[in-house]
């Protein structure tokens, strides 16, 4: 006797094979119909874990800074005017 699982569930294999080649149509309208509430269910939190009723402890914690933050670095650019587009010839030849 074979114990390979491929052998142990070729009968199976077969009898879904031969249930989805007769009643194909009307399986595939059927998932349809209950993936539509499925969906709702869980997007609605249907498979959220039930917690025991606990109270909510909310803290909330300020991180104040004791000392005042370093100034800025000096502006480089100081009074840079871009050039004019009068004096720029085109890529004419």
């Amino acid at each position: 006797m074979r114990n390979d699982p491929i052998y142990l569930l070729k009968p199976v294999f077969d009898w879904l094979d031969g249930l989805i080649h007769d009643q194909g149509d009307y399986l595939y309208m059927l998932l349809v119909y209950v993936s539509i509430p499925l969906v709702a269910w869980i997007l609605a939190g249907g498979l959220r874990r039930r917690l025991p009723r606990q109270t909510n402890i909310t803290a909330i914690i300020l991180i104040r800074p004791t000392t005042p933050p370093p100034p800025l670095p000096p502006d480089i650019g100081g009074d840079y005017q871009p050039p004019s587009d009068d004096d720029v010839q085109s890529f004419d030849a």
